[in-house]
């Protein structure tokens, strides 16, 4: 399932390891959901977990994440939309988004988007994970 995953999504999943958001990253990393990105999303990906206030591990954490995220996702050529945003950091993420087609903008932060039911915040979306895998079963 292809997924764009907001940042802030990532961090969370950092931060604490028993949380919704790193069931998400664990189903990225084991392959259960593809991110979906561009370049700017993977330059904030890199960016901001490389804050100092976060203090992850820049070579043992967050370029490794990176590197998978470049080699396992799928790199979207996207296309200018002309929402308009409240804060012009979210437009790239709704525009790969768009641009791929993808199943699911994931974000701790509805509010900075559009109303569209395939964009959820973490629980909803393990919610309907959950209940999509147990209907294919």
């Amino acid at each position: 399932m292809k997924v764009v995953i907001d940042t802030n999504v990532l961090v969370s999943a950092l931060l604490n390891a028993g949380s919704i958001p790193a069931q998400i990253l664990n189903l990225v990393l084991n392959q259960k959901l593809q991110i979906q990105y561009n370049n700017p999303i993977l330059q904030e990906y890199r960016n901001v977990l490389c804050r100092e206030k976060f203090a992850f591990n820049q070579h043992l954490v967050v370029e490794p994440l990176i590197d998978f995220i470049r080699y396992e996702g799928e790199l979207v050529v996207s296309e200018p939309n002309p929402e308009i945003f409240t804060d012009p950091d979210d437009k790239k993420f709704y525009e790969v988004f768009i641009s791929g087609n993808s199943k699911h903008l994931i974000t701790g932060n509805l509010k900075h988007f559009p109303t569209d039911p395939r964009i959820l915040n973490p629980k909803d979306f393990i919610d309907f994970y959950t209940s999509h895998i147990k209907h294919q079963s």
